[in-house]
């Protein structure tokens, strides 16, 4: 076993250790919580919900840990016997050494190296879902949503796998740079693109109907100074009881889609509130921010890929021709550069989240108090189950929204709830 396989290997249990001691430290500090409903929450809470409540943070978390065990296992087994460079080279004979030859070889390799993941999607989907009362879809639209997201995966992918390549092999020593500049233009044109094209694959999408509800929500985008091409419906029921909103695009093509299932959740003003909110993602600068931050990191990326791409041990050390070209390091890169990243996602997440609280404030200043978004933040909560005490630690790993009393006091303009 040589080395870089043993640094990895390490680097794998490192990561299972912390992600199951996380989520045993959030078993552990909710129930610790469980005995009633804490005071904060109890106007909008019952016991039975808050009961119902901990008993899904906890068994999504049980399962979490047993789904981390068996994916480290697995990918501790593909690296320790080679099974990546195997695949690889099975995957040239077949496809051909040619940009469109290793496009398909990667692709291959995703999909082969995916099929681990189904039973866990559907124990997560059919079991924990189902018994909470969230799931609404079924297993021939699971399998439905499967295929398409292969098919438009595959389309997307194939083609910008194949440029990067071709960059690769014309441009030996800044090809990554070119590779960084065409993954940037396919970042924004997705902005754009994606509820356009892209999501209407998956689910309907259909303008909110006219009435008392769009006018009122329009004219509350007037008055934040936000010009809404549209504001949308998203079928979410077809799937889950879950509910959420989100804006998109940017320009003329800015828009902002609310799943349906939040709309039979929330009051008129409600609503109001949570589009206020997501108005003030786009007057804060926020959707540029993060996009900024994506090319950051994809730059980044890109020069860390250029340099292994030009370092023997790597090929030798994971039992690849160097011959090979960029495709190994891609593959590599991508299944696992989340080692690395994972200990910086607390700073990710404290970057979203002061976002968050940007738009929390901007809403409560544009509906001219916070109690509407207090009251909406409250609803979801209830409905979606959601954790109402996290243990900190987790949650600067896994929230990249702050915990809803974090929300309420800073809205409230309070150093607490209660």
């Amino acid at each position: 076993m040589t080395v870089p396989v043993i640094v990895l290997l390490a680097l794998l249990g490192a990561r299972l250790v912390a992600s199951s001691w996380l989520e045993l430290l959030n078993i552990r500090c909710v129930l610790a919580h469980s005995g009633e409903v804490p005071a904060p929450f109890r106007r909008f809470v019952d016991a039975a919900a808050y009961k119902k409540a901990v008993s899904y943070t906890v068994d999504k978390a049980k399962f979490a840990v047993v789904e981390d065990a068996c994916s480290a296992a697995f990918l501790s087994v593909v690296l320790a016997l080679w099974i990546l460079p195997a695949m690889f080279d099975f995957g040239m004979d077949v496809f051909g050494t040619s940009v469109w030859g290793q496009s398909l070889t990667l692709i291959f390799m995703a999909v082969i190296l995916s099929l681990p993941e189904i039973p866990f999607e559907l124990y997560s989907q059919f079991v924990i879902e189902q018994e909470y009362g969230f799931n609404k879809g079924t297993l021939g639209l699971w399998a439905s949503d499967k295929i398409k997201g292969l098919l438009v995966g595959a389309a997307l992918g194939a083609p910008i796998l194949a440029l990067i390549l071709w960059f690769s092999r014309e441009f030996p020593s800044t090809w990554w740079i070119w590779g960084f500049a065409a993954v940037a233009l396919f970042q924004v044109a997705m902005v754009v693109l994606y509820p356009r094209l892209i999501l209407p694959i998956f689910n309907k999408i259909r303008d909110l109907p006219e009435g008392e509800l769009r006018d009122s929500l329009f004219a509350l985008a007037d008055r934040g100074g936000f010009k809404a091409r549209a504001i949308q419906v998203i079928d979410g029921s077809r799937r889950s009881s879950h509910s959420n909103a989100f804006f998109t695009g940017f320009g003329r093509f800015r828009r902002i889609i609310l799943f349906d299932t939040l709309i039979d959740q929330l009051s008129p003003r409600e609503l109001e509130a949570v589009l206020a909110h997501e108005i003030g993602h786009y007057k804060k600068g926020h959707v540029l921010k993060m996009m900024a931050l994506s090319f950051a990191m994809t730059f980044l990326t890109f020069a860390i890929m250029g340099w292994l791409s030009e370092s023997e041990w790597f090929y030798l050390g994971f039992g690849f021709c160097e011959a090979s070209g960029f495709g190994p390091v891609l593959l590599m890169y991508s299944m696992f550069s989340g080692l690395f990243t994972f200990w910086l996602t607390p700073l990710l997440n404290a970057f979203s989240r002061g976002n968050e609280y940007e738009a929390d404030a901007f809403a409560a200043e544009l509906c001219g108090s916070g109690a509407e978004l207090c009251g909406a933040l409250e609803k979801l909560h209830k409905e979606n189950l959601g954790n109402l005490t996290p243990h900190p630690l987790y949650s600067a790993f896994h929230y990249s929204h702050p915990t809803l009393a974090e929300r309420v006091a800073a809205v409230s303009g309070a150093r607490r709830m209660g």
